[in-house]
């Protein structure tokens, strides 16, 4: 069982910048793939980022502006955020899965509570 918590969500205007961290418990959180999707009002659940070992992925709409990172000794995960946009206003939720589609939802075995994030104009 593994319990996910974030934190670092807020209110931000257009342009600046914000880290998310989604602390997980569990002695084998370096095995697991770790995600950020998000979901906007009225919107699907979307994938965000993902990082297996040093591997990372990204949704194009975040690609170049978002990074992914964790840090297995502190069982934590991260999300900086930069130069972001009104569109990225969603709530966003850490994941951690051991699928093989770090893109897909269904890789995922357990989700935390989510952050929101507001990105004012």
């Amino acid at each position: 069982q593994v319990q996910l918590v974030e934190s670092g969500g807020g209110l931000v205007q257009a342009g600046g910048s914000l880290r998310l961290s989604c602390a997980a418990s569990g002695r084998t959180f370096g095995t697991y793939l770790m995600g950020w999707f998000r979901q906007a009002p009225g919107k699907e659940r979307e994938f965000v980022a993902a990082i297996r070992w040093i591997s990372t992925y990204y949704a194009d709409s975040v690609k170049g502006r978002f990074t992914i990172s964790r840090d297995n000794a502190k069982n934590t995960v991260y999300l900086q955020m930069n130069s972001l946009k009104p569109e990225d206003t969603a709530v966003y939720y850490c994941a951690a899965g051991l699928g093989t589609i770090p893109d897909s939802a269904r890789a995922y075995a357990y989700w935390g509570q989510g952050t929101q994030v507001t990105v004012s104009s």
